[in-house]
């Protein structure tokens, strides 16, 4: 067989593929023994039929067709690998000799993957986000503490306040008339908590036990149902029962109550080294992704629609599945936001093309830089998945090989080196303008 790739545009490859005589004599063989098992001829049990009188009752066009139709994608597949291009979209195929005893000839107009015209992506300065921890931040982690350890009380009079936790009994009104959704009975929530209609919670302040009054607000512009979107309502409020946090003293007591630690100071210092820690792992997430965004930005590359559109149907179905994880469809969704999926993939544009770009330059310093995976680091990423998936590491890598994704694996474990490289060859400085470590 022989493979020839010309780039006629700037993403796009014409390939012209001959495939000898003999190759295409044994595909009309493979194709004979396929149709005759499938075509009834009278006389012949099935699979029986000689091929002179199996073409005699098809037709020699629909041996042709069938051998040409085994053919083309084999010699395709063979051609891409011969010639080294990369599709990224399905080829348009045109037919130029197809006669038996003859090569088989034909050109497929393919979509490759661009080229990409790198830029700075060494000795990038970025600036670290701030790992400090100062004393109010512990505070305010401390007083988280013990409201997530407060005591909760009924109150047998008073009023509403911010924090409270409200039971009430609502009927909501739309233009004089009741509303799907709009009523409840024993509905518990935390005043200030922004669970309901802004407007909503503020205007329970204040409200006593059995008290029952009017509450006016207007949904957003962007509800999730269009048909109340903007539209003023009217509830019917009764406060049935009001239960207010009671806030245990920050002592030694408390430490021993909600931690290991015998004293507040040992809990404080505690929490300090937590947020310390914290404040490190996202920073260095941030500096990572400063030193990657400067690297994409610095680099040009032309994306084929094809490619994009490809990326906007993975995004769609990404958004799918975690829909139907909360019970919803993407067609109700699209109702619910009053949006189309071509709106929906214009809205999801930008996202798509910077995510292609991001990876494409990586894929592309990976192959400047020379950087790949060992045998051990992929094993070491299969075994990280398997401990996560609580499987055998040897299956898991069996299904993943079965499912054709080991080369996705190695693409992500190469992904990451690049970015480490990136961050490694970058310039990193504290917000002082001082060098700083990742």
């Amino acid at each position: 067989m022989k493979a020839n790739a010309e780039r006629i545009e700037k993403n796009t490859v014409l390939l012209e593929v001959e495939v000898d005589a003999d190759q295409f004599s044994q595909a009309m063989d493979r194709a004979y023994r396929k149709l005759a098992k499938k075509v009834n001829v009278p006389g012949f049990r099935p699979g029986k039929a000689p091929r002179i009188i199996l073409e005699r009752h098809i037709g020699k066009q629909a041996l042709l067709d069938e051998a040409v139709e085994m053919l083309i994608p084999e010699a395709y597949f063979k051609a891409v690998q011969d010639t080294g291009i990369e599709p990224v979209a399905q080829p348009q195929l045109e037919l130029v000799q197809v006669e038996e005893g003859k090569p088989v000839v034909f050109k497929a107009r393919v979509v490759v993957k661009p080229e990409v015209e790198l830029g700075q992506y060494k000795a990038l300065e970025v600036t670290q986000p701030s790992t400090e921890v100062t004393p109010e931040d512990v505070q305010k982690e401390l007083e988280r503490l013990q409201n997530r350890h407060a005591k909760l009380v009924s109150l047998d009079e008073g009023t509403v306040q911010q924090g409270d936790l409200v039971t009430i009994d609502f009927e909501g009104r739309v233009d004089g008339e009741p509303f799907e959704g709009g009523q409840a009975t024993d509905y518990t929530l935390e005043v200030g908590n922004a669970g309901l209609i802004p407007g909503f919670e503020d205007q329970l302040l204040g409200m006593a036990i059995n008290e029952t009054k009017e509450i006016t607000v207007r949904f957003p512009e962007d509800y999730p149902k269009p048909e109340l979107s903007g539209k003023e309502a009217v509830f019917t409020v009764t406060v049935k029962a009001i239960k207010r946090k009671e806030l245990a003293p920050l002592d030694d007591e408390f430490a021993k109550d909600v931690s290991e630690f015998d004293t507040l100071e040992e809990l404080r210092a505690d929490l300090e080294n937590k947020l310390k820690q914290a404040a490190e792992a996202r920073a260095k997430a941030e500096t990572r992704q400063a030193v990657l965004k400067k690297a994409v930005e610095n680099a040009q590359v032309d994306i084929p629609e094809e490619m994009i559109q490809t990326r906007l149907k993975e995004m769609l179905q990404s958004l799918e599945r975690r829909l139907m994880v909360q019970g919803l469809t993407l067609e109700n969704y699209l109702k619910y936001s009053n949006s189309t999926v071509e709106e929906m993939e214009e809205r999801l544009r930008p996202d798509a093309r910077e995510s292609l770009k991001t990876m494409l330059v990586l894929d592309a310093i990976a192959k400047a830089e020379n950087i790949t995976v060992t045998e051990e680091e992929i094993q070491a990423e299969i075994e990280r998945m398997a401990k996560e998936m609580q499987q055998d590491p040897a299956v898991v890598r069996k299904v993943v090989e079965g499912q054709g994704q080991l080369e996705a694996v190695i693409t992500g474990l190469v992904r990451d080196k690049v970015i480490q490289f990136l961050v490694d060859q970058a310039n990193i400085v504290a917000q002082d303008g001082q060098p700083a470590t990742e």
